[in-house]
């Protein structure tokens, strides 16, 4: 009975993946071709380039970004895709850089048939991939790490927090020389957000000392999660308020 009731699951699974695959043929692949063949008087109207680099920069880029926008919204072409998605979930490495490894190791494989000069442009064409799909994928709204040294600690951070709208961590620091124990403000903002702070630190105290780090990855409220609609409604009251106070 339980030999019976595996053949039938089986069955059943082979049954479902091939109705899946005649559906996927007929309804993606089928318009897909179709818009390829409607599409192939274009060719004629194609710009030929006859700078090779020019050539690789290019289809580099327009590749990259198709690349990183379908990476962004959690898809895949299959393949060294499917590879890579693994790789990023459990240890963190993007698919731009699965891909852009395993395709220079084809490419090393395949200076003996091409040649090296028709490889070394293929390489830096993948080079070009790999940086714009990992820009598109991660996003361009990059962010900062911020540490304030000043007197006027308090002023600072009040006014990061009201004018911003970002959150301010006291850190406990001393001096080495002066053995002069002082807060030190850590800020975590986007980028949009730096000269803003930066107006603040030197409005407050043009004398103090601050750091500004690139942040790899942040994660948590504020960054990964959407700010609720009553911070949203303070945060606009406080600029407006600041902006009044400016004015007078």
């Amino acid at each position: 009975m339980r030999l019976r009731h595996l053949r039938y699951r089986f069955c059943f699974h082979l049954c479902t993946t091939l109705s899946l695959s005649v559906w996927t043929a007929l309804h993606i692949f089928s318009p897909l071709s179709l818009a390829i063949d409607a599409l192939h008087f274009l060719t004629a109207y194609t710009p030929d380039v006859p700078e090779k680099m020019l050539s690789c920069i290019t289809g580099g880029v327009m590749y990259g970004i198709g690349m990183g926008i379908v990476y962004r919204v959690g898809g895949g072409t299959g393949g060294m895709d499917i590879v890579g998605g693994i790789i990023n979930k459990y240890y963190s490495i993007s698919q731009g850089t699965t891909n852009f490894i395993f395709n220079i190791f084809i490419m090393f494989c395949g200076t003996i048939a091409f040649g090296i000069e028709a490889v070394l442009y293929t390489m830096l064409t993948f080079f070009i991939v790999f940086k714009v799909t990992n820009s598109f994928a991660s996003g361009f709204d990059y962010k900062k790490n911020i540490i304030i040294i000043s007197e006027h600690y308090e002023e600072i951070a009040s006014g990061i927090i009201k004018i911003v709208g970002r959150g301010v961590t006291y850190l406990y620091g001393e001096g080495a020389y002066t053995h002069q124990q002082r807060k030190v403000l850590f800020v975590v903002a986007k980028l949009t957000q730096v000269a803003r702070i930066r107006q603040i630190v030197r409005k407050k105290d043009p004398g103090a000392f601050m750091i500004i780090t690139e942040a790899s990855d942040v994660f948590g409220r504020g960054f990964t999660s959407a700010p609720s609609g009553k911070h949203k409604q303070k945060k606009i009251f406080a600029l407006i308020n600041h902006y009044e106070e400016e004015g007078k």
